[in-house]
């Protein structure tokens, strides 16, 4: 598939009603653009409106893109609906074969900053029930992506076949296609993390990221620079842009043993569609698409993005703890 062709042009050999889904999706993901674009002047869409089954406070275009979505896909083969806004799967076309799960508005927080925001959505077969539908492991879904919306509006899709980026053109309104086969970079030197909860952190995390800021003086002979951004669209679309990783694992505080990322909604879209560029995606220790969730809205830690560095997270747990520091020498600015 050559740049420039269409988003329609893209999905025309494919099976028709995973290419009306993801249609469906990228034709709310252009209305939202626009609502997005004006900011204050189409109103409090940064404004509180209630808070989820998670305990995470919801925006007025968290609700505004749920129902949108849950509206344009109703008139697909999208049979059940599960979305971080609501508690419990919807079914919107009973008729249909398809279970489609979606964080409407990732990045909510960030609405009245003007910081990137975006939908994340993961697509299955569906099963008998809707809890079986969802409660899967990742490596199943038939498709996953995510919509941003930023300085661009940007599609990142993929199918089982690699990743496609497809950026929306304003003056015709469609989708195209500006890289068929997307490869995160491995020699990169940015890492996402929120530093603040440092304190908070296991060792092997807290014996990473020494080795990040120890530099050119460390066990990697080289200097990285720290990115967060806490989104989680804008941390996916800079590593997929030009690598690095990303790292929100779990820790000791009340209610983030198991971080605050959900599996359905994020972590196993955004799993797949970094291995289907060439990276990497794991709790910190095991790969995220061989895990099953155990609730609709059950969290989980996430680490992703180059594979070397991903892979080198894991080492540093599967070590015993007393055997961190002298396998990967001195420890940096947080001496441990």
């Amino acid at each position: 598939m050559t740049k420039n062709t269409p988003l329609h042009a893209f999905l025309a050999d494919k099976p028709k009603a995973l290419s009306e889904v993801i249609l469906a999706l990228a034709q709310t993901g252009k209305a939202l653009s626009a609502l997005i674009s004006r900011g204050a002047l189409g109103g409090e869409l940064g404004g509180a409106v209630g808070e989820n089954l998670g305990g995470d406070q919801q925006k007025a275009l968290d609700v505004m893109a749920d129902d949108a979505f849950a509206a344009a896909l109703r008139k697909t083969e999208v049979k059940f609906y599960a979305s971080e806004e609501q508690d419990e799967v919807l079914t919107l076309n009973p008729a249909g074969h398809l279970a489609l799960a979606i964080d409407p508005l990732d990045g909510s927080s960030n609405i009245d900053v003007n910081v990137s925001i975006g939908t994340i959505f993961s697509i299955f077969n569906a099963a008998d029930g809707p809890a079986e539908s969802f409660l899967r492991p990742g490596h199943e879904q038939i498709a996953a992506g995510y919509i941003i919306f930023g300085p661009q509006t940007g599609l990142m899709l993929t199918l089982g076949d690699g990743t496609a980026m497809f950026i929306l053109d304003h003056q015709n309104g469609e989708f195209m296609l500006v890289d068929p086969r997307v490869n995160i970079a491995n020699d990169a030197i940015e890492y996402a993390i929120n530093a603040s909860n440092y304190r908070h952190w296991s060792k092997p995390v807290r014996a990473y990221i020494d080795d990040m800021i120890a530099g050119v003086e460390g066990v990697h002979g080289r200097n990285f620079n720290m990115r967060w951004v806490a989104s989680l669209i804008a941390e996916t679309h800079r590593i997929i842009s030009r690598g690095g990783i990303f790292l929100y694992p779990g820790d000791s505080r009340e209610g983030y043993k198991m971080g605050r990322l959900r599996m359905v909604y994020e972590a196993a879209p955004v799993a797949f569609i970094v291995e289907q560029a060439g990276g990497m995606a794991t709790d910190g220790k095991d790969r995220i698409l061989d895990q099953t969730p155990g609730a609709l809205h059950g969290r989980t830690p996430l680490v992703f993005g180059s594979r070397d560095k991903v892979t080198r997270v894991a080492a540093y747990h599967d070590l015993p703890e007393n055997e961190i520091s002298p396998l990967f020498g001195k420890r940096g600015l947080f001496n441990v």
